[in-house]
């Protein structure tokens, strides 16, 4: 039996762990590309709280992200009852801006199933356009960069 035990550890902090359901898959049997987006847009999320981009910050100080940028690389097909891993690194941070990447495993196989990397921009909600990062974030960001690499 092939486990993730013999499988060499991806880079990156895992952020997010599914299965795929029947119900997420197409006329042909495979993951919809619908959930693979939502399944890289719920690590996305987990990636910020460990930024410091958490509910209550954004909340609290009118801030949003809105994700400007998106490229998808599809791999491996997934069928229904595949588990799966994201693993999630921040490549780079300033001013308004940050840069990340999602892998996305067969956990059972280890192999790739698909990338995406995602620009996004921090915005002052009532101003409604791009805010500068507060310094806490930056730092907390910068960090999980180096520790991820």
């Amino acid at each position: 039996m092939t486990g993730t035990a013999t499988v060499p550890s991806a880079g990156g902090t895992v952020t997010y762990r599914g299965v795929v359901y029947p119900w997420h898959c197409d006329h042909v049997g495979h993951m919809n590309v619908m959930w693979y987006v939502g399944k890289f847009d719920e690590a996305t999320w987990n990636l910020f709280l460990l930024a410091g981009i958490t509910p209550s910050y954004l909340r609290e100080q009118h801030r949003g992200m809105a994700a400007v940028d998106q490229h998808i690389e599809y791999r491996r097909e997934l069928k229904a009852g595949d588990v799966v891993v994201v693993r999630s690194e921040v490549l780079e941070i300033e001013g308004r801006k940050i840069r990340f990447r999602h892998e996305m495993r067969n956990e059972e196989t280890g192999e790739v199933a698909a990338v995406t990397t995602v620009l996004g921009v921090h915005m002052d909600t009532r101003a409604r356009k791009a805010y500068p990062f507060p310094a806490e974030v930056l730092a907390r960001a910068r960090e999980l960069a180096r520790s991820t690499t």
